[in-house]
């Protein structure tokens, strides 16, 4: 069993914003409806029972708790988890797979490294940064909230892609 995490914030207002970009990449890995569990995660169990998708339900500084739920349920190890996120140290329209490694500072990826006890998990680093001019000034805990535009979305659509497929190669 493999766990895929897509962090975000939950709500209307946060739809299509930077910091929902994993969400929007577990979106695109269902395909379909997803499940409430008994614990308010939202679930979706991927090619097949082995891998299961999960959104967490709390907002992001707090989506260790959801993860640490799921990791004591089917006794994960940290090889076993990937958590999707956005990187305002990526450029917009890349990503990166790491283990151990994320950005300067994230509080939904801070608060998985504390429930899961340490940095040892793999990450999918999503590039959300695309100030130019005048928005390098927007400090980055403002500038994650704001929306993308529809040509941003469109290109994340290729990204998106790449990044499934990678998904589908690390489940098998």
């Amino acid at each position: 069993m493999k766990l895929i995490v897509g962090l975000g914030n939950p709500g209307e207002e946060y739809i299509n914003t930077r910091h929902n970009v994993g969400f929007m990449v577990v979106d695109r890995l269902a395909k379909s409806s997803w499940k409430r569990s008994k614990s308010g995660l939202l679930i979706y169990s991927w090619l097949g029972s082995e891998v299961e998708l999960i959104k967490p339900q709390t907002f992001m500084n707090k989506s260790g708790e959801a993860v640490g739920l799921v990791v004591k349920k089917h006794n994960l190890i940290p090889d076993d988890i990937i958590v999707i996120h956005d990187d305002l140290d990526i450029q917009f329209g890349k990503y990166k797979i790491q283990k151990g490694k994320g950005p300067k500072v994230h509080k939904g990826v801070l608060s998985v490294e504390r429930v899961l006890g340490g940095e040892d998990f793999w990450r999918v680093r999503v590039g959300t940064d695309n100030r130019q001019g005048d928005m390098k000034q927007i400090l980055g805990e403002k500038y994650v909230l704001s929306k993308f535009s529809n040509e941003e979305v469109e290109e994340l659509e290729n990204v998106f892609d790449s990044i499934v497929l990678k998904m589908e190669e690390w489940s098998v």
